[in-house]
């Protein structure tokens, strides 16, 4: 289908509701150089099954809301977690 983008899930904090980061390279027409565009798109996720980092298939479709003009196909690859690192370390090592 025409309105098919395919998209990493940046935000998944809102109830049936997820955002989808679609990043594509393009080329300046002047100065030949190669940059990374990203655009944003709000999307209908009716069981929320979506999740952070996962790569999702979304289509256009009817408004759901003020934003939201896409809804979700199907979840193409699950994300396999993030790290999380830790703020400070509370034993260096050296002794007082």
């Amino acid at each position: 289908m025409a309105g098919e983008l395919q998209g990493i899930v940046s935000s998944a904090g809102r109830d049936k509701t997820i955002t989808v980061s679609i990043a594509s390279r393009e080329t300046h027409p002047l100065y030949r150089k190669q940059y990374t565009k990203t655009r944003k798109y709000t999307a209908h996720d009716e069981k929320n099954e979506a999740g952070l980092g996962d790569k999702v298939l979304i289509e256009t479709c009817r408004p759901y809301s003020k934003t939201k003009a896409y809804r979700l196909v199907k979840v193409l690859e699950k994300s396999h977690g993030t790290v999380e690192l830790k703020d400070d370390v509370t034993n260096t090592g050296e002794e007082a």
